[in-house]
């Protein structure tokens, strides 16, 4: 599948472009350098992890998804939520990565699952293998057989068991073997609900040729194309949430937004099904280039509500002994939506009753309405 690439300084695009352009420059300037950038990274994981899938259709609560991720969840983790927190896992790890990690090859075949199958296949092979150890016990329990007639049994029982052994790890081998070399079968009955001619692998070429033109254009308009042509190519079935990702990565490659990667979904939400998915190109191009727009005041605002929050709780524990867990309590806060009573109290290393204590000292937000399972947060 080939994508046709438009005409990318058509002047339609230029006022968002411009604005797209100020706005990620100043939110990175400030994101940057602000006293709350940890926590400001941290909770627009979470918070552009549950915009993935509200642009997709589905709703996932944010309490709910803090919860998940620190192994607390309050009932059985729903579909939605698991995608939603693979969403999450692979957004810091591409905090962690390099810049220009995931635009490759090699960083898209790792985020697409290659290579733990490929690890799963040395470990198989690895176990097959007949190893030089099993015959040296051999060769020694023969030797103590001849030491000790009364071992002689033992021995000839250890090594039957050895044979079986092997035999077993040859048909494993051979059955994996079979099963890596046979044409993947369609997931859906007789074919009906997924292509049987899906590559993927081409697919994912053809979106990468596309990077070569976005490198010529302004780094909002590049990143603006190569997520269109995602959502044309369709590179990935089950994790094409992917692609809203890869816009803050390339946005960091090229160095427009260097302090954290993107949270694009926050602003794509507020572009209208309509636009989003129109059939003219150049409607499409100038939403994307208004959601990072969109996304750069909302980060501001957040910033700007953070700063807030810890200027007013800092005043609360002005006065307070230098071993207290309330500024503990405020890192924390302040790096999580959401917060739960068990989350302090594994965090912190306080009782139950000693969470709610430093919770109702520092003023928090009860912000759940739940009479079970309760979260605090700032607004």
């Amino acid at each position: 599948m080939r994508y046709e690439t438009p005409d990318p300084l058509h002047p339609t695009l230029l006022p968002a472009l411009i604005a797209a352009e100020d706005a990620l420059a100043r939110l990175d300037e400030r994101a940057a350098r602000h006293a709350v950038a940890e926590g400001f990274r941290e909770r627009g994981q979470f918070f552009d992890a549950a915009a993935a899938l509200w642009v997709a259709g589905e709703l996932v609560h944010v309490e709910d998804l803090v919860l998940h991720d620190s192994h607390m969840d309050a009932r059985a983790p729903s579909h939605e939520l698991t995608i939603a927190h693979a969403v999450l896992r692979t957004r810091r790890r591409l905090e962690l990565a390099e810049a220009g990690w995931a635009l490759s090859a090699a960083g898209l075949g790792v985020l697409r699952g290659e290579q733990g199958s490929a690890a799963a296949s040395d470990a198989l092979a690895e176990i097959s293998a007949p190893g030089a150890a099993t015959d040296e016990a051999e060769s020694r329990e023969a030797e103590d057989a001849d030491e000790n007639p009364l071992a002689s049994e033992f021995a000839e029982l250890d090594a039957a068991i050895a044979r079986s052994e092997r035999l077993l790890d040859i048909h494993v081998s051979a059955v994996a073997s079979v099963t890596q070399t046979a044409k993947p079968e369609p997931e859906g009955q007789l074919g009906l609900l997924f292509d049987e001619e899906w590559d993927e692998a081409a697919r994912l070429d053809a979106w990468r040729a596309v990077l070569p033109l976005a490198d010529q254009l302004p780094a909002p308009l590049g990143a603006a194309i190569l997520f269109d042509a995602w959502e044309r190519i369709e590179p990935l079935r089950r994790q094409h949430w992917l692609g809203s990702l890869l816009v803050g990565v390339y946005l960091r490659f090229r160095g427009k937004v260097v302090s954290h990667v993107l949270a694009f979904n926050m602003g794509l939400k507020t572009i209208r099904h309509e636009r989003r998915r129109s059939k003219d190109r150049l409607t499409r191009l100038d939403a994307f280039l208004e959601a990072m727009s969109m996304t750069a005041g909302v980060g501001m605002k957040e910033l700007d509500r953070l700063s807030l929050a810890k200027t007013q709780m800092e005043m609360r524990i002005r006065d307070r002994r230098s071993n207290s867990n309330l500024p503990g309590l405020i890192d924390l806060v302040l790096s999580r939506p959401i917060v739960s009573t068990a989350l302090i109290s594994r965090q912190l290393g306080v009782t139950p009753r000693g969470a709610l204590n430093l919770v109702r000292e520092l003023g928090l937000r009860e912000m759940t309405g739940r009479g079970r399972y309760r979260g605090w947060g700032v607004l």
